[in-house]
């Protein structure tokens, strides 16, 4: 983000906004989660879940492959990237997986892991 923008006297998206969005993600996983018993959002699915609900079109899975091998995620890694992924499309109302979904989860990821660095 460019300086300009962040010094800005304007302000960001309007909380009312945001909640709307984060209701109708939330509705969209219930709805996707109805029939699994103690599975209610994203962050519960199993591996199982992350095939059915994490369908990777090919560029996708070029990406994800790629940050595999550069970032040297785990198991668990991948598949937390993939529910981190699947929440971003959520919120952006999109029932499919794309590259920006994907590359969005794996920053938080990367984020997170410099964080954890001692």
């Amino acid at each position: 983000m460019a300086y300009r923008d962040l010094a800005s006297e304007q302000c960001g998206e309007a909380s009312s906004i945001i909640r709307q969005r984060v209701e109708r993600a939330r509705a969209v996983q219930r709805v996707r989660f109805r029939e699994q018993r103690g599975v209610y959002a994203n962050a519960h699915m199993a591996a199982r879940d992350l095939r059915r609900h994490c369908r990777l079109h090919d560029s996708v899975e070029t990406v994800l492959r790629q940050a595999v091998g550069r970032l040297n995620l785990s198991a668990r890694a991948y598949h937390r990237v993939l529910k981190i992924a699947r929440t971003i499309a959520d919120l952006a109302g999109e029932h499919e997986l794309t590259t920006a979904h994907v590359g969005e989860a794996i920053q938080y990821r990367s984020l997170d892991r410099k964080k954890s660095l001692p």
